[in-house]
């Protein structure tokens, strides 16, 4: 009985941070919707209306999980270096410079469909880990800390985009008011799922339902079973917790910094798929931007834990639907802003308090099954729950880092 007592204690330590965040940021924000001038319950009801018409209540969901999709991935890539303790706000970079060349690649050649979307997937998974790899090169190496490094390279990313794209990449002529690479042939395109929706007995969506949704899904599965459930992830993790003692342990702490980092870029490099096979079939100036940033709040709210990620790319999908419809109802559309914003701000405040209960916890456990003489193994304590606050694996207040290297060069 204490077994699960301690189970359900965890998992109410784990789901006290997002639950208590959400609902500090819906009352922030409903302040803020009455100081100008507009009532909260009715902004909540038009954020909550998915239409009228079955037809229309489709399109909501789909609209919702086209968007869900890339926003889980960017999660899913974040989280993954936030487990190592590792910062990559390079996210955003990561997944503009690999769809570009993917768009490219994928516009130049001629294939089976399948291969043709094998190939585009491969090259933009390559060069989203080459790009995060640089970062983790050196951190190891030299020392640079992952945050200013990867910083830098998103930059550089955005002004090699820029250059490729009007330059050798253009597919789009000259004057016209949007520059696109060249359309990628029908081969490359990646199949819809609207036919389950109708198979399912629901009506037919005006815009197509990603079928990236499916490999999403699958990305998704395999990186909880790679964490969790294999020596690699236990490295990752223990080398996030203490570089110094993993490597007493036999690991190799430099090596899972890079390893780390190119896991986290190759999945980053799929963010930009969903819409280039699913929806634009180009890479252009008006193509989807920002998807990088939003995924760090998503890993925050979802506790870096794929499921969370999942559950947290829906309510922020949710939210950016719901700002059109807030327009028309004469609602300032910042309000969904405000709302995102206020929820990364209070998850970290959240995660805090959560870790300190966790903590307590721990020591009132461990002081408990500890013998009155003070003997035993050295007090017994619990180990804190590992689904901590980013930059801290296992939820105690340790850095990652690399063996020599000084902590100040610690993001």
């Amino acid at each position: 009985m204490s077994a699960v007592t301690a189970r359900v204690r965890r998992t109410g330590l784990a789901l006290f941070g997002p639950v208590l965040a959400v609902l500090v940021a819906l009352v922030i924000s409903a302040l803020v919707i009455a100081l100008i001038g507009e009532n909260p319950l009715s902004a909540l009801r038009v954020m909550l209306d998915l239409g009228d018409s079955p037809s229309q209540q489709v399109q909501s969901i789909v609209v919702i999980l086209n968007r869900a999709v890339p926003l889980f991935l960017a999660g899913l890539a974040v989280s993954i270096a936030f487990r190592m303790g590792l910062f990559n706000i390079g996210v955003e970079g990561q997944y503009r410079i690999a769809t570009i060349v993917a768009a490219a690649v994928g516009a130049a050649v001629v294939l089976p469909g399948p291969l043709h979307v094998l190939l585009i997937v491969v090259v933009a998974m390559l060069v989203g880990a080459l790009w995060a790899g640089i970062v983790g090169v050196l951190k190891v190496t030299r020392g640079v800390s992952e945050v200013i490094s990867s910083i830098m390279l998103n930059f550089i990313a955005l002004g090699t985009a820029s250059f490729l794209l009007t330059g050798p990449f253009r597919g789009s002529p000259e004057g016209a008011s949007v520059i696109t690479t060249r359309e990628i042939p029908e081969s490359g395109w990646f199949p819809s799922l609207n036919g389950l929706l109708t198979g399912m007995g629901l009506a037919e969506p005006r815009t197509e339902l990603f079928g990236f949704l499916v490999v999403a899904i699958v990305v998704g599965v395999a990186i909880a079973v790679l964490l969790e459930r294999t020596r690699f992830g236990f490295d990752l993790r223990a080398t996030g917790l203490s570089p110094s003692a993993a490597t007493a342990s036999g690991v190799d702490a430099r090596g899972m910094v890079v390893k780390t980092m190119l896991l986290s870029g190759a999945v980053a490099g799929l963010i930009g798929l969903p819409d280039l096979l699913g929806d634009s079939r180009a890479f252009g100036t008006e193509f989807t931007a920002g998807l990088g940033f939003l995924g760090i709040a998503v890993a925050l709210l979802g506790r870096n834990s794929p499921v969370g990620v999942a559950v947290a790319a829906l309510l922020f999908a949710f939210l950016d639907r719901a700002a059109l419809p807030l327009q028309f109802a004469d609602i300032p559309a910042s309000v969904v802003t405000i709302i995102q914003g206020t929820i990364v701000l209070a998850v970290v405040i959240a995660n805090e308090v959560a870790r300190r209960l966790a903590l307590r916890s721990a020591e009132r456990a461990g002081a408990s099954s500890s013998p009155p003489d003070g003997g035993g193994d050295g007090g017994g304590g619990t180990p804190v729950p590992d689904d901590g606050p980013p930059g801290n694996s296992g939820g105690q207040r340790v850095r990652a880092g690399v063996p020599g290297q000084p902590r100040g060069a610690q993001a």
